[in-house]
């Protein structure tokens, strides 16, 4: 069984943006072999993130985006309590990250991820034993 990853909400982003060709491919290739290897996570927060985002931004219409909800639910789907709170209070408090940034990571720890999968936060950090990967680093437009 493959170790299991965390998307973070620009990733799932990048598969809609017809704007990014190399980025939208590499999103497609995360996603589907997350779904492939039943091995993909993300959060409550992510899966709202996206619909604002893709309905705002990408101008996806509402309909389809609450399909794509659909779809990456079938991925584990993190829900946070309020002592994960706390402790991503902790994150931003000791590490400067945005609450929003430490409530992901407190996401992907909680779920036994090895990856994060975003390009927010710095390629290459170490949090306990959850790497921060860029998946769109080198990529062009």
């Amino acid at each position: 069984m493959s170790v299991p990853i965390f998307l973070d909400t620009n990733v799932l982003l990048y598969a809609d943006d017809e704007t990014q060709p190399e980025k939208r491919d590499r999103a497609k290739n995360l996603i589907r072999d997350a779904l492939h290897d039943h091995n993909g996570r993300v959060s409550l927060q992510v899966l709202q993130e996206y619909f604002s985002a893709a309905t705002r931004k990408l101008r996806i219409d509402a309909t389809i985006a609450r399909r794509k909800i659909e779809l990456y639910s079938r991925f584990d789907v993190v829900k946070l309590n309020p002592n994960d709170l706390l402790a991503a209070i902790d994150l931003h408090r000791l590490h400067q990250f945005s609450i929003w940034d430490a409530l992901i990571l407190r996401a992907a720890i909680i779920s036994g991820c090895r990856r994060l999968y975003t390009e927010d936060l710095q390629a290459g950090f170490r949090l306990d034993s959850l790497e921060i990967v860029n998946p769109f680093a080198g990529a062009t437009r």
